[in-house]
């Protein structure tokens, strides 16, 4: 039975696309040290990506755009970049464990697992990749605005961040559904 575990990174920032991971690990070659990347040191999580990318059966990464993330809400947004990243599989899994208490339609059997990014190793991997993938697109987004520090924050609602929202203005990556940035559009 191949299990795809599926999970998000990204969900809760101000800035940038919401990530999603799916992944289907080799049990012939197990990889050790795998937990919520949220636990991990940056460096820990990338070797580890690594080494998922290198053994899993199969992985596939996948986003929802800000755009999309203002048009849908960003439950239906995670959804959508959850349903593209099992979709993106070139293994096809028998079952789906997603981390969290809802799910997204798929066609193919799914659970949803609370806190399964500490529990499941597919879900602890998936958790990884969505992690780095969504960290790399915020150190790209800190080359591209300098006054902001993407690097730091990640996109965060951090004192720092917003105070960066107010003193520099709110830019394209910016989700204008999300506050405070929505706050400050209604205000000009």
């Amino acid at each position: 039975m191949l299990i795809a575990g599926v999970d998000e990174a990204g969900r809760g920032c101000l800035a940038g696309n919401v990530f999603a991971a799916a992944v289907i690990l080799n049990p012939d070659f197990p990889i050790v040290g795998l937990a919520d990347s949220k636990m991990l040191s940056p460096k820990k999580r990338e070797f580890l990506s690594q080494q998922i990318k290198k053994y899993a059966l199969s992985w596939s990464i996948a986003q929802a755009s800000v755009n999309e993330i203002d048009e849908l809400n960003i439950l239906q947004s995670t959804f959508l970049a959850m349903q593209r990243a099992v979709a993106g599989l070139n293994v096809k899994p028998s079952e789906v464990l997603i981390d969290g208490n809802q799910l997204p339609k798929l066609s193919i059997p799914a659970r949803a697992i609370i806190q399964g990014d500490k529990t499941v190793q597919e879900i602890s991997a998936a958790s990884i990749l969505a992690k780095v993938a969504r960290d790399e697109s915020m150190y790209e987004c800190a080359q591209i605005y300098p006054q902001f520090s993407f690097a730091k924050h990640k996109g965060y609602g951090t004192k720092q961040h917003c105070q960066e929202i107010e003193q520099f203005g709110i830019l394209d990556i910016h989700r204008k559904s999300f506050n405070p940035v929505r706050t400050l559009l209604l205000q000009k």
